[in-house]
């Protein structure tokens, strides 16, 4: 395992809620990442970890692979990928997202 692959594998089981995104929570650098994080505000998660894969790109390229999945942001909850903001927005709007979130809000 390469020491990207290790460092995400570090964060994803060592966090309740994570999301890889593009920018920061308070300052998301593209659409899709400020998507995802005003889903998991509005599911009521006010504390989670995040990554900006653009300030490293071994983290931005190793979670595609990480994940076998080919886009920014990705969502991790207890370890398990939950998917991209696309995903995101269907699973709340049906209540899956907040029973996956369960008590992490």
């Amino acid at each position: 395992m390469s020491d990207a692959q290790q460092r995400i594998d570090d964060l994803v089981k060592n966090n309740h809620v994570v999301l890889f995104m593009k920018g920061t929570a308070q300052f998301p650098m593209c659409g899709f990442s400020g998507r995802a994080v005003q889903v998991l505000k509005a599911c009521g998660v006010d504390e989670f970890k995040t990554f900006n894969v653009l300030e490293d790109e071994e983290v931005r390229q190793g979670i595609k692979d990480y994940s076998q999945w080919p886009t920014i942001p990705q969502l991790y909850v207890d370890g398990e990928f939950v998917g991209g903001s696309d995903i995101m927005m269907e699973m709340y709007q049906s209540g899956e997202l907040q029973q996956v979130l369960g008590n992490k809000a």
